[in-house]
């Protein structure tokens, strides 16, 4: 759904830019009778769908409409992803299947922005390869998409946009909203962590907060707007603060945003073990709105393994997190990621994430099978598993984490709990489809008037991944 938040942009050379670009829009939609299109198309994490929501914002403002059809875009915008090749390679492919779109329509302009083109040996890739990419610019650059357009627009060249020397925190970038229920809402920038595998502070540079007054006036805006779920953003929101005036923690800042009125959830991701507080943990248990959700990325059960991924902490120091949690909030659901494969895991160290998992007993883990990025510690690691065991590893892990995820699901049957209606479910749109407040999928019957709504749900059945019962 189409819902825009935000004011016109703002500051100096980037308004300048929007204007001009929104009076030559307007000319031509008086000629042809219809007015420029631009469609986005977004790879990866949440923090690239809010990037991709302020690029669809600024688009707005310089007088596009949005598309969800790229056949007939006169701007076509890719953010890309790096977190692992398999993304970096489906964009690309993607990006190669536009090519006869620019053929038949010379006019069509096509960017290509986000982590990956943030990585010289890509940007390089595709100024040599992708002669048909007009515009390429890096996660720093997102606020100047109107100067790169407009320089395209107005001169007729490749815009090959270098990264930024300085990064900053930008306020006042207009937000084209997908949804008019569900937001996201970037309280930081980057990290300081070097994971030895993660590809993310060398495309999203160090940690930048935004000060806290802003976040807490975008939130505000939003649960007036009728928004009901609300994702707070950052590499590692546990971070947070670093470098702002009001000099807060994330705790301070959660509890401050818990203070506004008004029917809705809060929930935040991710989170680093190292920096998760008792402090935030207890602002989470006597919090109003802050849903009783958390995602705790673990990414081994092997003391050495995390050891090699630089993760600066250890499972005792993770499971006393844990423990301290599910104490202060008992009906907490526990989320985590897993990387199977690393550089050097034996078959010890991968019974050591089994036997994390079983003491853990984790609602949902999201795995992945590790992945080289090229310019990462990691990838130059001796001892590279073999993708045979990394495959083997992997779907014992899962068979054991389903039937943990099973338990965990059966022993709320009967439950009543509220439930956001998101709409009829892609796979039967006989039912509706929500997420629970520790966003767990529920299919029910409903009617259309419970979309962006709560509900009352009771379960009758459920599997790892979904609850299926009525609505109450």
């Amino acid at each position: 759904m189409d819902h825009t938040q935000g004011n016109p942009a703002k500051g100096g050379e980037r308004e300048i830019c929007t204007l001009r670009l929104r009076a030559g829009n307007d000319r031509f939609a008086k000629e042809t009778g219809s007015r420029r299109r631009a469609y986005f198309l977004t790879f990866g994490c949440q923090q690239n769908e809010a990037d991709s929501e302020k690029l669809a914002g600024m688009a707005q403002d310089m007088g596009y409409d949005v598309t969800d059809t790229p056949d007939e875009a006169d701007l076509i915008v890719v953010n890309t992803c790096a977190v692992r090749e398999h993304a970096e390679k489906k964009a690309l492919s993607t990006v190669g299947q536009f090519k006869h779109l620019k053929a038949k329509n010379p006019a069509l302009v096509i960017a290509m922005c986000g982590c990956m083109v943030s990585q010289p040996h890509r940007a390089e890739e595709i100024r040599r390869r992708y002669p048909y990419v007009d515009i390429v610019f890096g996660t720093g650059s997102l606020h100047r998409f109107p100067q790169l357009l407009c320089e395209r627009m107005e001169k007729s060249r490749r815009v090959l946009c270098p990264e930024e020397e300085t990064l900053t925190v930008e306020e006042g970038i207009p937000v084209r909203r997908e949804s008019s229920y569900r937001a996201w809402v970037s309280i930081m920038y980057g990290c300081n962590n070097f994971c030895s595998y993660c590809i993310v502070p060398y495309v999203r540079g160090r940690e930048r907060s935004r000060e806290p007054g802003e976040i807490i006036a975008e939130v505000e805006k939003l649960v007036a707007d009728g928004y009901r779920d609300i994702t707070l953003l950052g590499q590692n929101v546990n971070s947070y603060g670093k470098g702002t005036a009001a000099g807060w923690d994330f705790a301070d800042l959660l509890a401050a945003l818990d203070r506004i009125d008004g029917d809705y959830r809060l929930r935040f991701m991710t989170s680093h073990p190292k920096d998760a507080s008792r402090k935030l943990i207890d602002v989470m248990a006597s919090s109003r709105h802050v849903a009783h959700q958390f995602h705790l990325p673990l990414q081994s059960g092997s003391d050495a393994i995390l050891s090699r991924m630089n993760r600066r902490y250890d499972t005792a120091k993770y499971l006393e997190t844990l423990d301290y949690l599910r104490e202060k909030i008992p009906d907490v659901t526990v989320t985590t990621d897993i990387i199977v494969g690393f550089p050097g895991e034996t078959d010890e160290d991968f019974e050591g994430t089994l036997a994390m998992l079983r003491r853990a007993r984790f609602d949902m883990i999201f795995s992945f099978i590790y992945s080289p990025r090229k310019g990462t510690p990691a990838a130059e690691m001796a001892e590279q598993v073999s993708p045979e065991a990394q495959h083997e590893r992997f779907d014992r892990m899962l068979a054991l984490q389903n039937e943990i995820g099973t338990e965990k699901n059966q022993a709320l049957l009967g439950v009543p709990v509220r439930v956001l209606c998101d709409g009829p479910s892609k796979n039967n749109p006989d039912l509706m489809c929500g997420r629970t407040e520790g966003n767990k999928i529920a299919f029910f019957k409903g009617e259309t008037d419970d979309v962006g709504k709560f509900v009352t749900f009771r379960a009758e059945r459920a599997d790892a991944f979904a609850f299926y019962g009525e609505k109450i």
